[in-house]
């Protein structure tokens, strides 16, 4: 049976890293569902999430094949079933106009923030679980959603 994982990768931050990881995966027919890249503490050192469906088995072989690619430094893979933490980051444009008091409560309800206001406009943030942040996409639908964008999923192995 697939399942979600999520592959924490750490590598040397090099010219091609990335594109060597996704080709690996491509060539074995694996999607990424998300992919989130960014700086560790050294910056000559970054960390890939991806976001993959698959089975232990075939997670942990995947796992093995990234770690030998040579600027890979180490691999966790984190199964969403677990329940770890595992969070996404959303940013939404959202139009303002009589209903403006609705939309601060919703906002206000899931803890997002606003983080610019306009007299046409609001932009809020939210991060979270996937399912925290589809639901409030969901309440969101009623006021309609200018644009947004989505950050993907990051974990943290234990």
């Amino acid at each position: 049976m697939t399942e979600k994982y999520t592959l924490v990768i750490t590598v040397a931050n090099r010219v091609g890293v990335l594109a060597r990881i996704s080709g690996l995966l491509s060539s074995r027919g694996i999607n990424i569902e998300s992919i989130v890249g960014c700086r560790t503490e050294n910056p000559d050192v970054y960390q890939v999430h991806l976001v993959i469906r698959g089975t232990p088995e075939l997670v942990q072989k995947i796992s093995k094949q990234v770690q030998k690619l040579i600027d890979t430094i180490k691999v966790v893979d984190i199964p969403h079933k677990k329940g770890g933490p595992i969070r996404e980051f959303m940013f939404a444009k959202i139009p303002a106009r009589k209903d403006r008091s609705e939309i601060l409560d919703i906002v206000n309800m899931f803890g997002a923030k606003i983080v610019d206001i306009s007299p046409s406009f609001l932009t809020v943030d939210l991060s979270g679980p996937t399912r925290k942040i589809d639901q409030f996409m969901e309440m969101m639908k009623p006021f309609g959603i200018r644009e947004y964008i989505r950050s993907g999923q990051i974990a943290v192995g234990s």
